[in-house]
């Protein structure tokens, strides 16, 4: 018992501290995305996304329409619950023979939800990067466009489009994101008049938020894997140390 509660005594401590540090890291990697997307200095130029790009809608599919082989598909509720800055994989397949009836996102759109329990919930956005498009929701939006679409995705989370996309998300029992509204939304586009520069830039500034992402999100790396690795070794120890030997049971002599 002495060496089990030193062990949890331990584990719980670093844990504490791993947490601790994730929490920091998060709010660090929150300021320096909108800091880079902000752009105080250098050249650049705030343009309406319907300026950008257009907005595409998804078609209806219900949980009764998954398969485990079909069509992929993005269903608006995952953006939040699943997905991060990007994807190239889906979590969901749909049917073969609605191909006909649904709407796709192309690779290097970025999908947005259309409605959702909160306000920062609607218009959450997934980069779609994946070789072959995809099915969404009919409750989410495809934004086509010709820009990095990580670097969309990445503007998308900052606190500045948050505060203007809350300006056109209508209220009542679901929040659900006013289209025209969002299509007036600026967002940042470095170097405009030099489209290679501009890529380059943004490309840029996706590298750098990549690895913050990496630290404060992934669960195969970074900090959270940490966090998961101490409480598996934590259970193997522990289970190691109550596994006893059986004794052998004595047989009974034979006549």
């Amino acid at each position: 018992m002495r060496i089990l509660d030193t062990f949890t005594a331990l584990t719980a401590e670093l844990t504490a501290e791993l947490t601790a540090e994730l929490t920091v890291r998060q709010k660090q990697y929150n300021y320096y995305r909108d800091q880079l997307l902000t752009f105080e200095e250098g050249e650049v130029e705030w343009k309406p996304l319907g300026e950008i790009g257009e907005f595409i809608r998804g078609k209806r599919f219900t949980k009764a329409d998954y398969v485990d082989d079909g069509i992929p598909a993005i269903h608006y509720g995952e953006i939040y619950t699943h997905y991060g800055v990007a994807a190239s994989h889906t979590l969901s397949q749909v049917r073969a023979e609605m191909a006909a009836s649904l709407c796709y996102a192309e690779p290097g759109d970025v999908v947005m939800t259309g409605v959702g329990e909160t306000v920062e919930d609607v218009g959450k956005a997934v980069a779609w990067i994946g070789s072959e498009k995809v099915a969404i929701h009919d409750d989410s939006w495809a934004f086509r466009h010709s820009i990095n679409p990580k670097f969309v995705s990445y503007v998308m989370q900052t606190t500045a489009f948050i505060n203007e996309k809350a300006k056109h998300v209508s209220s009542g029992k679901v929040n659900r994101l006013l289209i025209n509204g969002i299509k007036k939304v600026p967002i940042p586009i470095p170097y405009p008049n030099d489209p290679k520069k501009s890529l380059e830039e943004q490309a840029h500034i996706v590298a750098i938020l990549d690895k913050f992402d990496t630290l404060t999100h992934s669960i195969s790396e970074g900090l959270p894997h940490e966090i998961a690795w101490r409480q598996k070794q934590y259970e193997y120890y522990r289970d190691l140390l109550l596994t006893f030997p059986k004794k052998e049971e004595k047989q009974c002599a034979s006549d």
